[in-house]
């Protein structure tokens, strides 16, 4: 009693990136456990939590995942239930606890820890009935403990890394990939035996199973037994038979890992059973088993890196990053990564929503469990610091949102979408204009979303969220998706006797040509002549006239492309050089300079 009122529960999503690893995924919220000051209790502490597995099956198991104030994790199996708590219906995971910190429900591998007594065993995994281990007696000096992990390798898989590269023509199929552990300490004195499921060739199956259905036609359409046929049709019925009875060709390879190494296990026998099962023995210890069936040899580097390709695309998931509008709040942009398999179902959820505005999405883009994209804007559209919290006027029962609160410095990412397959999570932004004058041409302002793939390992712990360990490597963008606003309100320029105001201060003063030009380098200089399309003879002049300082070489730079520029009382002249001095690698400088101009702008209308 009294527990709850001493205790803390807050939303922590920020860090599920840092809480899955390995074969892991995330089907809840990341929550944060902790006592309010510092108050005293008694454990075990029951937390209950909700959480949502859409794939399961008989591989994979759920549990909850708990990372204390130093980090160290711990699992605990809940008690699952179906049905109502506290007034909400779903999945539920309950677990009692002796240490507080991150909570979390994961899907996993299911384990199956077993012990290998001294007079053998036979063991048929639950997870899968077909996969055996048999044990000789004596096969270990004494009774070891011991643990197996099945990982499903569909056929969609296959074929999805047999499209990549020709090489893997020949293979017909693989078995599951098999993770087993035993002690390092206790080497097998005996042979291990091990029966997996390795499918035949579903081309030779359905050429067997045509010839049996005529073997059957013969059968049925005789009111004789078979050897009172004439000897024709019994030649027929033999051939028939003997076809259906026939060793295949294919062949059957196991490979094996060693510390992470793939390795084929060229003196292992692989005897072939029915139903597609295949059985061999083991004289040593492997903490990885793969049985691959072929239809021709291939050479042991490409099963090698067939291995390592299944083992590494087990985890990739197609991604399609979304951004969604809403016809009321055009200034407020939804932006999501959704599996591209789920995409029209969660399009649609998202228009039952109201999200039934401008649509983008990106193509496929390959995704593991954690990774994260960084976001960034580009062009005349950035986000704002006072997002509303009111934008968050509609719930997913099982999805996570965040609000975007990007600081104003468009090259630099600040916010981040968790990719993770069995949860959605989305990123609510408001957006604004850079430069209100921007686009004039144009009945809307144009920018553009800018995403940066960070993996799960680049990231680490840092304050109240997960960031990228060094920021300045991100690499290329994996996508860009384009941004437009409306303008609201149509900007008039002033007109007679106000003209001669608005020339003024926007014929950009000595003064702000001054400041900027002490903040040029002398890379950035040419650079930004060049951006100003100054003529090479303009450029030397410029040195005649300013000698070594840079600074005096800056601002004749800009004064000379300011006195070419046409007289037109309407000419953005501002925003030009902003747009210049962004091309130039400053974009800082450039949102500095509108910044200093719209300040000069309203205290000339106050005067």
């Amino acid at each position: 009693m009294g527990v709850a009122e001493v205790l803390r529960c807050e939303v922590a999503d920020a860090f599920s990136c840092l809480m899955v690893t390995g074969s892991e995924e995330l089907v809840s919220r990341v929550i944060r456990v902790k006592v309010q000051d510092r108050a005293n209790f008694h454990f075990p502490v029951t937390v209950v939590m909700p959480f949502c597995a859409r794939y399961r099956g008989s591989y994979r198991d759920v549990t909850v995942k708990i990372m204390d104030g130093e980090r160290r994790v711990s699992y605990v199996t809940p008690v699952t239930t179906e049905g109502t708590y506290g007034g909400q219906r779903g999945s539920f995971a309950e677990v009692k606890v002796y240490s507080l910190g991150f909570f979390a429900v994961v899907s996993c591998l299911k384990r199956e820890n077993y012990t290998v007594p001294s007079r053998g065993l036979s063991l048929k995994l639950p997870m899968d009935q077909r996969i055996c281990l048999n044990y000789l007696p004596g096969a270990f000096t004494a009774p070891v403990m011991a643990q197996i992990m099945i990982q499903p390798l569909d056929a969609v898989l296959l074929a999805a890394v047999k499209s990549r590269s020709d090489v893997y023509y020949s293979v017909v199929s693989t078995s599951p990939l098999l993770y087993l552990t035993h002690p390092t300490s206790q080497p097998l004195r005996r042979p291990l035996t091990v029966t997996l499921p390795c499918p035949p060739n579903p081309e030779r199956k359905r050429k067997i199973r045509g010839q049996g259905e005529e073997t059957k036609h013969h059968h049925t359409h005789s009111v004789y037994p078979a050897w009172d046929q004439p000897a024709g049709h019994r030649v027929r019925i033999l051939g028939a038979l003997k076809s259906s009875k026939e060793t295949s060709n294919e062949q059957l390879i196991v490979l094996g890992s060693k510390d992470k190494q793939w390795s084929v296990l060229e003196k292992v026998t692989v005897r072939n059973q029915q139903d597609g099962l295949a059985s061999f023995e083991l004289t040593e210890n492997f903490d990885r088993l793969l049985l691959v069936r072929l239809l021709s040899p291939l050479q042991p580097c490409h099963l090698t890196s067939l291995a390592e390709e299944l083992e590494e695309s087990v985890g990739c998931h197609a991604v399609t990053v979304v951004l969604q509008h809403r016809q009321d709040k055009p200034h407020t942009v939804l932006l999501a990564a959704l599996p591209s398999r789920d995409l029209s179902w969660e399009l649609n959820k998202l228009r039952a929503q109201g999200y039934s505005g401008l649509l983008e999405t990106s193509s496929d883009i390959s995704m593991c469990e954690g990774d994260q994209l960084l976001l960034r804007f580009s062009g005349n559209i950035t986000s704002t610091d006072d997002t509303d919290l009111n934008v968050i006027i509609f719930l997913f029962k099982y999805s996570s949102f965040a609000i975007g609160t990007q600081n104003n410095q468009n090259d630099i990412p600040q916010d981040g979408i968790a990719f993770h397959s069995q949860r959605i999570n989305h990123l609510l932004v408001r957006l604004t204009e850079v430069d209100p004058f921007g686009n004039h041409s144009s009945p809307h302002y144009k920018g553009a979303a800018v995403f940066y793939k960070v993996t799960r390992g680049e990231l680490e712990w840092r304050g109240d969220k997960a960031a990228p360990k060094d920021g300045k490597l991100l690499g290329d963008p994996v996508c860009k998706l384009s941004l437009t606003l409306p303008k609201v309100r149509s900007i008039n320029r002033p007109i007679t006797a106000r003209v001669k105001i608005c020339e003024e201060t926007d014929s950009l003063p000595d003064s702000l040509l001054l400041w900027l030009a002490g903040e040029l380098s002398e890379e950035e200089i040419a650079l930004l002549a060049l951006s100003l399309r100054l003529r090479r003879s303009a450029a030397q002049l410029v040195k005649l006239r300013a000698g070594d300082s840079l600074s005096t070489q800056a601002f004749h730079v800009l004064a000379m492309w300011r006195r070419a520029l046409p007289a037109a009382p309407h000419q953005p002249k501002a925003s030009q050089l902003a747009h210049c001095l962004a091309k130039s690698g400053r974009p800082d400088l450039a949102r500095e300079l509108l910044l200093r101009q719209a300040a000069a702008t309203r205290q000339g209308s106050l005067k």
